[in-house]
């Protein structure tokens, strides 16, 4: 090869290198072996430039000390880069360490603010401060996520503030605390911080008060024994115009400051207009084998007072097998945890889609008039199960144009006496759906761990707010399974009997098995080339050239002349 040759090819070789990282930009692919995917956005992220006219800025302000002893922030840099690779120019990334960029104090008025770590290095612990934080920029629009250190919920923040902010319209959730409405910040707090960590905003609507038609969805949070017409007129105008509205519900009131002393709740008419929508709420109390553990104190016969740990199959576990696969909400049903539900039951309107979001399992039951949820009677529990076992409706969603429950009747006063507002002329497509439980929603969900309530209510407010696709990226990472998901004692011994035989039998049988044919092989391959048959290689199987004369020994060439 001449010299010319030479720089020729080493000018042609710097130039395919160059070319290829050009193209990797718009051409390139990742390999995800994770079970949820937990690397790769879906489609709907990988689509966003369809709907972005501008451009969107990102910008993920991490510390370069917390890169050096964490893997997660170089995960989240690699999916942020997934955003920017789909997203052919829309979406441009940009990774800044603040203390480096001296940024700290502009990061921090972003809301983004620094927080503290323990470390251990050479058995000595020690706390660091870092930043992990990403912000959206879209024009003149800013969103924050101040504090980013988990891939779970990352890809559904990121695509539902993107269209948010594309769109120009604010994530916003009416919310009419109908039983405890004083009580709000308490009694919901949970529910709060995880609507705001998804993006919403909150609107108080006090129960009566005007609802725009503008106001993208609603939760009515009780009210049966509360809301009165006024109020209820409200509400059906709204869903009259095209509103979106969940409701949680239920027909039996429980003390739980009275020795648990349950009734039928009195119904002020909230009832029977959801009747009138397609889904009755049943007066009976749902049990089921699936239950969560209840701790209470007790007294034993000698007078101490002893802490018990039970069973309670009026706390529901509502297992993620029984949601029902076919609907957004629950395509991806993590399960629930219920406290004294009440069971639904689905009847046909003209012109609403009824359909089931989860049920209980076929081993439930219900509790009917006179009501006992005294655990020191259990015995009692089932005193109806035999007429009422089997699977029930405990979440439902209904779509369509609903028929008014004032249509009929006349309009009730507003409050000070003024005119309520006409009824539109013609109804508008809408959606409720409807929960046969209020503590569900309450912080009462700490007591058995029911964090898992407020990621269905997330989804059921991005399906009614018509945000289907983006309900399937909720959560990345899928939870752990549970140890006690065998709740029959015919089953968990039967389960119990198939374990003991694949460890005692089946897993030596298959040792000994696997022994026998390794030592059969390696005896084969160890037997003596004259223990085969002569016939093995017969004569006529050498071709006549495969020994040249010149390899026969002279004595035998001068016999054969």
């Amino acid at each position: 090869m001449t010299k010319k040759q030479a720089t020729t090819l080493s000018i042609l070789v710097i130039a395919v290198f160059a070319l290829s990282f050009l193209v990797s930009k718009r051409l390139w692919f990742r390999l995800d072996l994770t079970r949820g995917k937990a690397y790769t956005i879906s489609a709907v992220s990988r689509n966003l430039h369809n709907e972005i006219p501008d451009q969107i800025r990102l910008t993920y302000y991490v510390s370069d000390r917390l890169k050096a002893i964490h893997p997660m922030p170089g995960e989240i840099e690699d999916l942020l880069r997934e955003y920017a690779g789909f997203s052919r120019g829309k979406i441009k990334l940009t990774v800044r360490d603040p203390l480096k960029a001296k940024l700290t104090n502009q990061v921090e008025q972003l809301g983004i603010m620094p927080q503290q770590i323990q470390t251990v290095d050479q058995d000595q612990a020690s706390v660091m401060t870092v930043y992990t934080g990403i912000v959206i920029e879209y024009l003149d629009d800013i969103d924050v996520l101040p504090v980013v250190f988990s891939l779970e919920t990352l890809e559904y923040d990121l695509t539902s503030r993107i269209r948010a902010m594309v769109r120009g319209s604010a994530r916003v959730l009416g919310v009419m605390a109908a039983d405890n409405p004083q009580r709000w910040n308490d009694e919901y707090r949970p529910l709060q911080g995880t609507y705001m960590q998804a993006g919403y905003q909150f609107r108080m609507v006090a129960p009566g008060q005007d609802i725009p038609e503008t106001l993208p969805a609603l939760l009515v949070l009780g009210g049966v024994e509360t809301l009165d017409d006024t109020a209820l007129y409200q509400i059906d105008r709204y869903i009259q115009n095209g509103g979106k509205v969940l409701f949680t519900v239920k027909s039996i009131t429980v003390d739980l400051e009275g020795g648990l002393e349950a009734s039928l709740a009195a119904d002020k008419g909230l009832l029977t207009m959801l009747s009138g929508y397609g889904v009755t709420v049943l007066p009976e109390i749902v049990m089921d084998r699936s239950a969560r553990m209840m701790q209470y104190q007790t007294r034993s016969p000698n007078g101490f007072t002893m802490t018990r740990i039970v069973h309670n199959p009026q706390w529901l576990d509502v297992r993620s097998e029984n949601g029902n696969a076919s609907h957004p909400i629950s395509a991806r049903f993590g399960g629930l945890d219920m406290y004294w539900a009440s069971p639904l039951y689905l009847h046909t309107v003209d012109g609403v889609e009824t359909d089931y979001l989860f049920t209980t399992t076929a081993n439930a039951w219900s509790m009917r008039e006179p009501f006992n949820l005294n655990p020191e009677a259990a015995h009692l529990f089932e005193r109806d199960a035999a007429q009422t076992r089997g699977a029930k409706i405990l979440g439902a969603s209904l779509t369509g144009i609903f028929p008014s429950w004032f249509i009929d009747k006349p309009r009730p006063e507003q409050y000070d006496g003024s005119e309520l507002p006409d009824m539109p002329s013609q109804a508008r497509p809408a959606r409720i759906i409807v929960i046969g439980d209020t503590a569900f929603a309450t912080s009462f969900m700490n007591v058995t761990g029911g964090q898992r309530n407020l990621d269905f209510l997330v989804k059921a407010a991005d399906w009614l707010c018509n945000d289907d696709d983006i309900i399937g990226i909720r959560s990345r990472e899928s939870s752990s399974g549970r140890l006690d998901k065998i709740i029959g004692s015919a089953e968990k011994a039967a389960a119990m009997k198939r374990v003991r035989f694949i460890n005692m039998y089946l897993v030596p049988a298959l040792v000994v098995v696997a022994g026998i044919l390794f030592a059969l092989r390696r005896r084969a391959k160890a037997l003596p080339a004259k223990a085969l048959p002569a016939k093995a290689l017969p004569a006529k199987a050498l071709p006549a050239k495969a020994l040249p004369a010149k390899a026969l020994p002279a004595k035998a060439k001068s016999k054969n002349s």
